[in-house]
């Protein structure tokens, strides 16, 4: 079919087109300025048709975008980047032309405009090489810096004082070394440094070189012989295209996202390049698609911010190659994925039917626009912080400082004086088998109700192995999960008899093995079932439109969460933390519940830096002070324990020791310097000497609660520290062990631990979570016997929040689509899903699927027969923040 010549305008109404064109408003200027803090893929729309078809669409599709960003360059920074000459290096029109509204940041770009400077240098006089050339680069960059009036040495006199007489020799000698001489070697040892510092240095192309002038001067040596003799060598070009994208983007990510600093808050809206892609041989497809791989190429060593890139137009297979050979996607997915940070190349294909009708009008950003620069704003903020600082000074001084509080936070007992006097007694298959159970009873009544013509809908739990026995009960978290999600399906249940809007879910928990060594066959088994829902056959109500999992960050789990990504099937994450359970596909279609390892790290760091942790030796009980070093105790081939262990050493404000304890031998993974250790006995020796080198020390233990039962007993057994108080702080992971009577008799040990439900003791414990509490007293009372351990562990509350999550998605995306398709659940989960838990207040931000925005992270102290919050930090009611809650909470 043959496109209109100017007949239609607008965005191309493709299917569900609309979906990327208000994703495509919200990631460029979002209401929630820390969304700008990503680097989004990059974009390729293709366009059918030959070269003039191909032109007029792609022209068509540009301005659609480009209109919606523009108003005479007062919205965002901006550039369109129309097909030129072969030999003209795109990344230079880019950054000479990027329009920047008027007190808008990013608004400098020095990177950019010196290396340019020496790339068109280069280019220029090429006959001028082989040969030491990097002090005459150096020379061309300051004289390109005053003649563009540029920085400090730009406003520097460019004229020299005469010279005829002795006296103004002499003077013109002194004239030139303050206004000449020593300023260029400043400026160019300066900006050689940052360069270098920031970006150049990790660069292949660098090879060694120690300035900028140097690295251009080595490039050249090859370049400029290549470029001497046919201008449109490829290698040449490409390799000095993918030095001007990179420093292009080193300034467009400057300044970073956030922040109360004048010109940080100035970054508003994302920049934005809009590239168009002829078709392969007509001019300018050489240039564009050298630019797109430069871009591609460069990503990876580029920090986050970026700019949104988009070309439309038609890439050659040659080029698709070369970006990994991205797969075909539709709108729907390429608009989730405009919200998502960094992620693979996206392709999407227009159909010749949608370009030959009408489009859908692209409605303008409406970013915050400022009218003071951020120069003026930084020069009054300045002089009031002066103010304020002088007004502060006056006050203290006049104020008497107290006494220093060194008293130990939450009390100086240890855990014998508070853990149970004898280990719990456990029947865990009894346990599993009953929670099981009542799962299959809510799948029987949800199977009943679409018996009853309504809509019902599946989704699969995957867990761990079935418990073969005490141990893998107490240590693997299956049981409290498996009840959590029973106590949501049986409320769901129970509503939905009387209100016709919600959607009752069936529930097929799946096992994945032992440490979930399965996990990733399970789920590609899941993604063929998928293939063959609408069988002959099938009931409606066996369609899957979610997955909840996992408990436990591991490599194996990442790896199905990439499988599930790739199928586009809505995953929401249980109690696995690791930041890294979100790299790649999965980053599209996973929604985690917990605070991420990063997030726990830091609060963690700055509690344990920060707070009278440690007790003091050699006086009197309940004195403590801040830890001085940590000792680091981490299992490297644990996916959770080495992401966790390597943010709390980056965090952490002292010094740090690495012990890497894993009893089966496997350390891979081993970080630099760390010491290896596989058995308990022997990581108790090495602790005690560290220890009694450096007693204010805090042992930071990220590996699991297994190895650390075998450590603790080998401490109280054979270690020779134990006449003091150690203390410990660790994750969630070790809430079992502090509440099952295996350390009632450890007189020596002080522990701290993260979780992610408020323990019922405390005041500011919600209603809602004490709701949930009740409900699940009363099933572990009616379903088992014996006690329960999991009682105060978060667990069960975190799988009842992220089914409730899942839930209310599915509930949403019944309301635009009847048929509730997993797409449409997608759709419902990037909208945002907020409501008030049993883990606290969850809310998650449109267009992200980070953890909930500011979740809840308590911090406990066992004292007490009881878990004791010392620290809460999180939105755990609506009206509560990190931000007013003070350290560690808040940096």
């Amino acid at each position: 079919m043959p496109l209109p010549h100017g007949g239609f305008d607008g965005f191309p109404d493709d299917s569900r087109s609309e979906v990327f064109v208000r994703e495509f408003l919200t990631a460029v200027a979002p209401a929630n300025r820390k969304n700008l803090a990503t680097k989004p893929p990059l974009f390729i729309l293709r366009v059918p048709g030959d070269t003039a078809q191909c032109e007029a669409a792609a022209h068509r599709v540009l301005e659609a975008l480009r209109r919606s960003i523009d108003d005479s360059g007062r919205l965002v920074p901006y550039a369109h980047l129309t097909a030129g000459p072969d030999t003209e290096l795109l990344s230079e029109r880019a950054g000479g032309c990027l329009q920047v509204p008027p007190h808008m940041v990013p608004d400098r770009f020095p990177h950019f405009q010196v290396v340019r400077d020496l790339v068109t240098y280069l280019r220029e006089h090429p006959a001028r090489w082989p040969g030491a050339r990097a002090r005459e680069l150096r020379e061309h960059a300051c004289d390109r810096q005053q003649a563009e009036h540029r920085g400090l040495l730009g406003r520097l006199p460019a004229s020299d004082p005469p010279a005829d007489t002795v006296r103004g020799w002499l003077l013109r000698v002194g004239w030139l070394s303050v206004t000449r001489r020593l300023p260029r070697r400043l400026w160019s040892w300066w900006t050689s440094a940052k360069v270098m510092r920031a970006w150049l240095a990790d660069l292949p192309v660098a090879a060694g070189g120690r300035t900028l002038f140097a690295v251009l001067d080595q490039v050249a040596a090859v370049q400029a012989v290549r470029l001497r003799t046919n201008p449109h060598h490829d290698e040449a070009l490409q390799e000095l295209e993918e030095l001007l994208v990179r420093a292009l983007l080193e300034d467009l990510r400057t300044p970073p996202v956030g922040g109360v600093l004048p010109r940080r808050r100035r970054r508003t809206a994302r920049p934005v390049l809009l590239v168009e892609l002829p078709p392969t041989g007509a001019q300018g497809a050489r240039g564009a698609e050298r630019f797109l791989r430069a871009l591609h190429r460069m990503r990876d060593t580029a920090a986050q911010p970026g700019p949104l890139v988009i070309a439309v137009g038609q890439p050659s297979p040659a080029l698709l190659a070369e970006l990994g050979g991205p797969p075909e996607s539709n709108f729907t997915q390429a608009g989730l994925q405009l919200g998502h940070r960094d992620g693979p190349p996206v392709l999407v294909t227009f159909s010749e039917a949608a370009l030959a009708g009408p489009g859908l009008p692209v409605g303008p950003v409406a970013p915050r626009t400022f009218r003071l620069s951020w120069r003026t704003t930084t020069s009054i903020a300045a002089a009031l912080a002066a103010l304020a600082l002088v007004g502060t000074g006056l006050t203290v001084s006049r104020t008497l400082p107290g006494p220093e509080d060194r008293s130990c936070v939450g009390g100086s007992r240890s855990v014998a004086e508070s853990a149970r006097a004898t280990p719990v007694r456990m029947t865990p298959k009894a346990w599993y088998d009953a929670a099981r159970g009542a799962i299959d009873t809510e799948n029987e009544r949800a199977e009943r109700f679409a018996g009853q013509g309504r809509t019902v809908r599946t989704v699969v739990a995957f867990g761990s192995s079935r418990p073969r026995d005490e141990t893998d009960a107490l240590f693997d978290g299956t049981i409290p999960e498996l009840r959590g999600i029973a106590l949501w399906q049986r409320r769901l249940n129970d509503e939905a008899v009387s209100d016709d809007s919600l959607v009752p879910l069936r529930v097929e928990v799946r096992t994945t093995g032992e440490n979930f060594q399965d996990a990733e066959q399970a789920a590609r088994r899941l993604v063929e079932e998928t293939r063959h829902e609408d069988a002959p056959g099938r009931a409606d109500y066996e369609k899957v439109v979610g997955v909840l999992g996992y408990a436990q960050s591991r490599d194996t789990t990442k790896a199905a969460l990439r499988v599930l990504g790739a199928a586009g099937i809505p995953a929401v994450g249980t109690t696995a933390t690791a930041d890294e359970m979100l790299d790649g596909p999965a980053s599209l279609n996973y929604w985690p519940s917990t605070p991420s390892n990063s997030t726990e790290a830091r609060i963690e760091a700055d509690f344990a830096g920060q707070e009278n942790i440690v007790a003091t030796r050699g006086e009197r009980q309940n004195i403590c002070s801040p830890a001085k070093r940590a000792l680091v105790i981490e299992s490297s081939a644990d996916l959770y324990s080495k992401s966790l262990a390597d943010k709390f050493r980056t965090e952490f404000p002292g010094p740090t020791s690495v012990f890497n304890f894993d009893q089966d031998g496997d350390f891979r993974f081993a970080p630099a310097g760390s010491t290896s250790v596989h058995s308990a006995v022997e990581l108790a020796n090495q602790l005690c000497r560290a220890l009694r080198t450096d007693p204010d020390s805090v042992v930071y233990w990220s590996a699991r609660a297994r190895d650390f039962t075998a450590f603790i007993n080998a401490m109280d057994l054979r270690g020779t520290c134990v006449d003091h108080d150690i203390t410990v702080l660790g994750g969630n992971d070790l809430t079992n062990v502090a509440m099952t009577g295996e350390l009632s008799d450890k007189s020596w040990l002080r522990l701290y631990y993260s979780a992610h439900r408020m323990p019922l003791t405390d005041p500011r414990t919600s209603a809602r979570t004490r709701q949930f509490a009740k409900e699940y007293d009363h099933f572990v009372r009616t379903t088992t016997d014996g006690d329960d351990p999991w009682r105060q562990d978060g667990h069960s509350a975190v799988s009842y929040d992220a089914v409730h999550m899942l839930s209310q998605a599915i509930d949403q995306a019944r309301l635009r689509d009847p048929d509730v398709e997993r797409e449409s659940v997608l759709i419902a989960l990037g909208a945002g899903v907020t409501f008030d838990g049993a883990t606290g207040y969850v809310s998650y931000d449109q267009g992200s699927n980070a953890p909930p925005r500011d979740k809840t992270l308590v911090l406990l102290r066992q004292v007490a027969q009881r878990p004791e919050a010392v620290v809460a930090c999180g939105a755990y009611r609506p009206d509560t923040s990190s931000r007013t809650t003070g350290a560690p909470c808040a940096r």
